[in-house]
């Protein structure tokens, strides 16, 4: 099984421009696993598989994996980033609690386009992020 996601993961790799190094691939399989992590947590996962590993070879990769469209970096009020593998466009729940993020598909496109209209305002990229309280945390 594990060779077959690694055979996926090199694929995705390639057909985003990127050589399939191992720490690459373990990069994007911690990220896959998580659904969303910050720095910190990836990082700790990585080094427990590459111990001569820095986050300056961390933070290299991210950037070229955002640079090529492969993963999306999550800005989240008052705390870390979070990385995610890029797929079709979302919001995000937050909960204010446990700090779980949530995907949730809904049409942005039409909020985005109101408030143009109404306020006669041009929009060059936008992000809703919705706070709140997960249902475990209730």
């Amino acid at each position: 099984m594990y060779n077959a996601k690694m055979n996926n993961y090199t694929n995705m790799l390639r057909e985003h421009n990127l050589k399939a190094t191992p720490q690459r691939i373990a990069i994007i399989d911690t990220i896959y696993k998580s659904g969303h992590i910050n720095i910190d947590k990836l990082y700790e996962n990585i080094k427990s598989k590459f111990e001569s590993i820095s986050l300056a070879t961390i933070y290299k990769n991210i950037n070229f994996m955002i640079e090529n469209l492969l993963i999306l970096e999550v800005k989240l009020p008052n705390q870390k980033a979070v990385y995610e593998i890029v797929k079709e466009r979302h919001s995000h729940l937050l909960c204010i609690k446990c700090e779980e993020v949530l995907d949730v598909y809904i049409n942005e496109q039409t909020i985005v386009q109101e408030i143009c209209k109404e306020k006669q305002f041009e929009i060059l990229q936008s992000d809703l992020i919705i706070l709140g309280t997960c249902k475990n945390c209730l």
